[in-house]
């Protein structure tokens, strides 16, 4: 027989096993509507803000090309330079489309960036809290209790009325704000996994305890810090446009979506409310589609609420 009437590779019964619980989720995800739906919008809303230079018909951030004179113009309005504004402009001229699709990069980036820190920071003390045990437990679940006995957005008003306005200062309040529940549910998922066979067997094999915590016990506690982390890229979103529209957040150079219903504001009185309705609107799909897309992670990776 030649090599090439040789017979394809068979695919072993421990490869199919591998494979298999993947394609399970994927399928059981999928079959919800609302879920497709959250995953259209939200695929379409990160290509958009990926993609914002190259789709975008303006740049609101280059000063050269606003005009004054085209100031809070209503949507399907045309300045003199020929271009029309879709959903009209802001009070600098800004064309509103254009601002949109830049502040999401903004917002999501802020919320993704400050999910991945926490979830980093809260994970890994929730898994030396309890793996360790003892006097270094209850330190650290003393601290998450006070951080989260205080409101969120007080604590984060705090931080930044210290700190100051800017994009790395917003995410480092809502890094101080969201990891000690990442900590919690690590620790409780922790503690199950911690009882487990396969923890035994590598305690003793005598692991480095730094190799046990990350590449045995994390691994096994992902599933719900997934979930979680979903949940606090909404919630991440929401916080940071509630502290921009407070005046605390981003800077006025760089507007996300909450700052720029703040600069509409002022003009829902006097019927120009294209201005904040628009950025609402996207704010709200975007918030809405993470959480749909959150809701079935949670619903498929629970093997009790699993269809």
């Amino acid at each position: 027989m030649s090599v090439d009437t040789l017979p394809p590779p068979m695919t072993t019964e421990a490869e199919k096993g591998e494979e298999a619980p993947f394609r399970v989720l994927v399928r059981a995800f999928f079959r919800s509507p609302a879920a497709i739906a959250g995953f259209v919008l939200l695929t379409a809303i990160i290509g958009l803000a990926l993609l914002a230079p190259l789709i975008a018909p303006q740049n609101p951030y280059d000063l050269n090309q606003l005009d004054i004179m085209d100031s809070r113009l209503p949507p399907g309005s045309q300045s003199m330079t020929g271009m029309i504004f879709w959903l009209g402009t802001d009070d600098q001229g800004r064309d509103m489309l254009s601002g949109i699709i830049y502040g999401l990069r903004i917002s999501l980036g802020v919320g993704v960036s400050s999910a991945l820190f926490a979830a980093l920071f809260g994970a890994s003390l929730g898994l030396l809290a309890a793996y360790v045990g003892g006097r270094t437990e209850t330190a650290i679940m003393r601290i998450v209790d006070l951080q989260l006995s205080f409101p969120s957005i007080l604590v984060a008003l705090m931080i930044l009325a210290f700190l100051g306005k800017g994009i790395l200062n917003v995410v480092l309040a809502l890094v101080i704000v969201e990891w000690a529940t990442y900590a919690r549910a690590a620790r409780g998922t922790a503690l199950v996994e911690r009882r487990k066979e396969y923890m035994e067997a590598a305690e003793s094999l005598a692991i480095p305890r730094w190799r046990i915590l990350f590449v045995h016990l994390l691994p096994n506690c992902l599933p719900p810090l997934i979930v979680i982390a979903t949940v606090q890229v909404a919630r991440a979103i929401s916080l940071e446009a509630t502290l921009s529209f407070l005046g605390l957040g981003v800077p006025i150079t760089e507007p996300s979506l909450g700052l720029l219903v703040a600069n509409g504001y002022q003009y829902m009185l006097s019927g120009m409310t294209w201005i904040s309705f628009y950025p609402g609107v996207a704010l709200l799909i975007t918030v809405v589609a993470i959480n749909l897309v959150g809701d079935r992670l949670r619903d498929v990776l629970n093997p009790r609420g699993r269809e």
